[in-house]
């Protein structure tokens, strides 16, 4: 199998450039067997995968990785789990925005704290849905109070946008990284955050690079789905291929993809998330699955190199498709809009 690669986002602070995500174990997008996904955690670091990403209101997940921690130190000692990163976030409520409190923030990096049986969180990643309730810069310094303070060890954002990346940067906070939705369908992060990024030392962690699975072979020459789609992830990403240039271009992609992984003896999907890892200033990508079958084919992802061939032939299909409007997680943020109306904002009390 191949080797995992690994890249420092900051002195002493390195991690895998595929990182395990946890959104596909929150339990929305089908049963999930938790003895399984425990023990799919040891498989996936074992492999070089180091570094987990989850959330606080991924249902259930910082408990399962907790799990994780403990029975793997358990049987294999103390320091054999010297490499994982795991990357949590920190996403309050729509509703609570305006409300929220210093109290609040440290109760819920505790509760963290308490759920992955850790005495310092790795990374923690703040999300903020409503820029109308600016709020934000506030609650980023009682984060950075809590860094501080030794509950964190480093701060980053997720979704924010290049001007809201630079007002948390003048305000103090040092950002890690960035994670954002990229993608072959959605590359808005290039327009302006990751030539930000790149002058002020912020890494792109990235997650939908294959789009949900529709970058992938079960989607090419499949009639266009309705609304009748399978979970919200499938129905976030076709609203983003609708935005791509529709069904027709799409499969025009998919095709181009399908010629490229022939040559390169690999899936669609793998071909997909290497272009991702090949964008300026992107670490890592970011894959959720639910099972540790697709461990082999994420590992091949580190083994292929995209030639000038691929690239022309991938640009020759990008500049037939249209750019998303806005910059990163601009459409998403309308809450009543297309995308936005979808989305779950109220998720503190079920986690």
């Amino acid at each position: 199998m191949t080797q995992m690669q690994r890249i420092e986002l900051a002195p002493g602070y390195s991690v895998s450039r595929i990182i395990k995500g946890g959104w596909q174990l929150a339990g929305d997008h089908g049963s999930v067997d938790r003895a399984t996904a425990i023990a799919d955690m040891g498989a996936y670091y074992e492999a070089g995968m180091t570094a987990f990403d989850c959330a606080d209101i991924y249902t259930g997940v910082e408990e399962m990785i907790g799990e994780f921690r403990a029975d793997y130190r358990k049987r294999r000692g103390a320091e054999s789990l010297a490499q994982l990163k795991i990357h949590t976030k920190f996403v309050p409520d729509l509703s609570s925005l305006r409300t929220i409190d210093r109290k609040l923030v440290e109760q819920t990096i505790d509760r963290s704290l308490s759920r992955l049986r850790v005495e310092r969180l790795d990374l923690v990643q703040f999300h903020w849905w409503d820029y109308s309730v600016p709020r934000y810069l506030e609650v980023a310094q009682w984060l950075l109070e809590l860094q501080r303070a030794g509950k964190i060890d480093r701060l980053s954002g997720t979704n924010f946008d290049t001007q809201r990346t630079q007002e948390l940067i003048e305000s103090g906070v040092q950002l890690t990284s960035m994670q954002v939705q990229y993608s072959l369908l959605d590359r808005r992060p290039a327009k302006k955050l990751s030539a930000y990024a790149r002058e002020h030392g912020i890494h792109l962690l990235c997650y939908g690079t294959v789009a949900g699975g529709f970058l992938s072979n079960r989607w090419l020459g499949a009639p266009e789905p309705g609304r009748d789609i399978a979970n919200r992830s499938l129905i976030k990403y076709k609203l983003i291929i609708d935005d791509f240039g529709g069904w027709e271009v799409f499969q025009t992609l998919l095709r181009t993809l399908e010629n490229i992984a022939g040559k390169h003896d690999v899936s669609m999907s793998t071909i997909a998330t290497r272009w991702v890892l090949d964008q300026p200033q992107v670490a890592a990508a970011i894959v959720g699955v639910r099972r540790a079958d697709h461990l082999p084919e994420h590992m091949k992802v580190l083994s292929v190199a995209l030639d000038a061939e691929d690239r022309a032939a991938i640009e020759q299909v990008l500049a037939r498709s249209t750019a998303i409007e806005g910059d990163v997680y601009s459409v998403e943020r309308d809450i009543h809009g297309r995308h936005g109306n979808i989305m779950k904002y109220e998720l503190n009390g079920a986690a």
